[in-house]
């Protein structure tokens, strides 16, 4: 099958100006996509990587500004990637900030902060892009859960990437069978070890002794993952959530 599968299709890619995100939004440009990635503050990085994947890869794409913890902003972003690119085919749901702030001393705020850009923007982006797909008769939505999703001292991030997994599997039995609705769960990534570091210095080190692979994933691994669920070769996979942590979510005596 051609490597560029994905020629005439059109992609969302949420909180995609950088990081992970950015990296999936150029891996399906280089599929043939056509892609809407989204930010926030990030204008200028968003405009730079949208003229880097017309340059490297062609095609038409788009930078939207949302954002994802206010649902009208969310639905807005999903009609104008399709006023402007034409129906979304491809829906990856990246947006996921993160705390580890302890329920006991957690706002309401921070809560609902952590909850609405992770599982309420998933939800909305699904909603509204869902009939456009079921109506061409194919589509695929893809979700960013984590590795934190199996831990339980990441507080309201645990849950919310838990909640990934669940509205993954929901979706996946309410739009089949014209679309496929799956799941990744990253492990720390190696890029964004500083990142974690923040808030637990001594996380890294202790992920990659926990490792059977002995590293961290890398995001090239997890966007290459990602866009090949978009390959019709992955037809009959649906509902399923994929680790990408190298085992280290097995629990070992």
């Amino acid at each position: 099958m051609s490597e560029r599968f994905l020629e005439n299709k059109v992609a969302l890619v949420t909180s995609s100006s950088r990081n992970l995100g950015a990296v999936i939004a150029q891996a399906l440009a280089a599929g043939g996509a056509s892609v809407a990635i989204n930010y926030f503050e990030s204008a200028d990085e968003a405009e730079v990587l949208v003229a880097g994947m017309r340059r490297d890869f062609g095609g038409e794409h788009v930078a939207i500004r949302a954002d994802m913890r206010d649902s009208a902003a969310v639905r807005g972003l999903v009609e104008q990637a399709s006023n402007t690119l034409g129906p979304v085919q491809v829906l990856v749901n990246n947006s996921g900030p993160f705390s580890m702030t302890p329920f006991v001393d957690m706002d309401e705020g921070e809560f609902r902060s952590i909850w609405d850009a992770n599982v309420t923007a998933a939800f909305t982006t699904s909603q509204v892009a869902a009939p456009a797909m079921r109506e061409a008769g194919w589509g695929r939505i893809i979700n960013l859960s984590a590795g934190s999703a199996y831990l339980r001292n990441h507080s309201i991030y645990t849950l919310a990437k838990s909640a990934m997994i669940t509205i993954t599997e929901e979706l996946a039995v309410e739009l089949a069978p014209e679309v496929t609705v799956n799941c990744i769960a990253p492990g720390q990534i190696a890029e964004s070890a500083e990142d974690i570091a923040d808030f637990d210095p001594s996380f890294v080190e202790r992920a990659i002794e926990a490792t059977p692979s002995g590293r961290l994933a890398r995001r090239r691994e997890v966007a290459d993952i990602a866009v090949e669920l978009c390959n019709r070769r992955w037809d009959q996979v649906t509902g399923a959530t994929i680790p990408v942590d190298g085992g280290w979510r097995f629990y070992r005596f």
